[in-house]
């Protein structure tokens, strides 16, 4: 995935210069201010906005890292621990930030910065090679999709959490805004109206994108994604066969689980069980779960994250997932212990437990059993298979499947209580509105239509 794309409207590089014999002066055109209409006017140049997408998307404030982070801090109780000195990262741990907070001022500024760019690519796709147009248009809606979907998770009440019908959601943004001159000041729509977007972008880009796509959004990879927000919708059935798709599509075309778990993580290049990462090199890319995860002798700063007891005794003493190290005095997690590695967003393992789950949910079996899925996932990391499931099991084990990747405030969400059976997380209920991000006071200044969330 080549994100070097970083601005909109920076895409054409050329300035020509004229000369005449000293009848004209030099004309320049200045790069960082090309209109919109060149700057989308040619096959090449909307493929280049497009990765500039994806570029945006690996931003530190979203898939580069604070997205996953921030859903782990909230979620914590009492598993990690936040020790370091960023006051800000400390709020969103403590369940007390400010509505002035630059953190989460990044994830609403940058998630909308990767969705004006994806508009922008949906305009202009009558210049695109018609052998590419599906494909580009598949990739654009992808990202439209899931970034209102990670927004909307962390900015608006949980779905399950009174009533979607009236509870404030998020701007649903679907037209881009190229000049100053064109921004609009929209209101907050409705959780249910959110998801309602996120689904129809999704399941239009399943149908449009490749099988096979690189690094980029392939069908499995969106219907994994469909599979998240099915799952935390609680609509197990539309869960289960996202999820069973993405297992199909992904598998017949060359993913698959790697049999030894740590090989899973660090990794520079994707592995075959990766169904979607953010590209980091030392030259482009971010990956902050490190940066915050990591120490210093991997290149982290000094430990911002400390893994707790509570956590490390969930495993069972043969688990291969127990994969910790001391350092600095305390456990951390060797997931994303080495500078410069990918940062996962989706691991095939997901999709076999989201199955797993919502066949369990339904008393189905499409296309495994439900102990099927879930022992191909403990067996995997070494352990022996279960004879019958719960519930709970299965929230245990994709709760140490997928630790420190992101998912921690989202599954307690849904589960309605911690992975331990508490209905609180960090001596606030689960239904805390100080769980949920404040609007940032920025955007509350200088659009009036918006309204900000509740306890702020």
């Amino acid at each position: 995935m080549n994100m070097n794309t970083k601005k909109i409207l920076s895409i054409l590089a050329v300035g020509v210069l004229f000369f005449t014999a000293c009848t004209k002066k030099l004309e320049q055109t200045d790069p960082n201010n090309l209109p919109t209409d060149k700057a989308l006017s040619t096959d090449a140049n909307v493929k280049k906005v497009l990765a500039g997408g994806y570029d945006a998307m690996s931003s530190g404030n979203l898939y580069g890292g604070n997205v996953q982070l921030f859903a782990d801090l909230l979620g914590a109780n009492a598993e990690i621990l936040w020790v370091g000195t960023f006051n800000t990262y400390r709020e969103i741990f403590n369940k007390n930030m400010l509505t002035t907070n630059p953190n989460v001022t990044g994830v609403w500024v940058s998630g909308y910065n990767a969705i004006n760019i994806a508009n922008n690519v949906l305009t202009a796709l009558t210049v695109v090679n018609a052998a590419d147009q599906n494909r580009v248009k598949g990739e654009a809606l992808a990202i439209r999709g899931v970034m209102h979907f990670e927004m909307l998770r962390l900015f608006a009440k949980d779905f399950r959490d009174g009533s979607p019908a009236t509870n404030p959601g998020i701007p649903i943004m679907l037209l881009p805004t190229p000049t100053t001159e064109q921004i609009t000041y929209p209101a907050r729509s409705t959780v249910d109206q959110v998801y309602t977007q996120i689904i129809t972008d999704l399941v239009e880009a399943e149908n449009l994108v490749p099988a096979k796509n690189g690094v980029y959004f392939n069908k499995a990879t969106v219907a994994g994604m469909l599979s998240r927000v099915y799952l935390q919708m609680g609509r197990y059935a539309d869960a289960r066969d996202a999820a069973n798709r993405g297992i199909a599509s992904a598998t017949a075309n060359g993913f698959g689980l790697l049999s030894d778990f740590f090989s899973i993580f660090n990794s520079g290049v994707n592995t075959p069980e990766d169904l979607f990462a953010m590209q980091v090199s030392d030259q482009d890319g971010a990956n902050n779960l490190h940066l915050f995860y990591s120490i210093p002798e991997f290149g982290a700063r000094d430990g911002d994250i400390e893994i707790l007891d509570d956590h490390l005794n969930l495993y069972e003493l043969d688990d291969q997932r127990f994969i910790f190290y001391l350092g600095l005095g305390a456990p951390r997690t060797a997931k994303h212990f080495d500078i410069y590695k990918n940062v996962k967003v989706m691991r095939l393992a997901e999709l076999y437990l989201t199955r797993g789950e919502a066949n369990f949910r339904l008393g189905t079996s499409v296309g495994a059993t439900a102990l099927a899925d879930i022992n191909r996932i403990r067996t995997r990391a070494g352990m022996t298979a279960l004879a019958a499931l719960t519930l709970d099991q299965i929230y245990l084990e994709r709760h140490l499947e997928l630790a420190f990747e992101g998912f921690f405030i989202h599954d307690i969400r849904r589960f309605g209580k911690t992975v331990d059976g508490k209905t609180t997380v960090d001596g606030k209920a689960i239904n805390d509105p100080r769980i949920v991000f404040p609007v940032p006071q920025r955007e509350i200044n200088v659009n009036k239509n918006l309204v900000q969330n509740q306890g702020y």
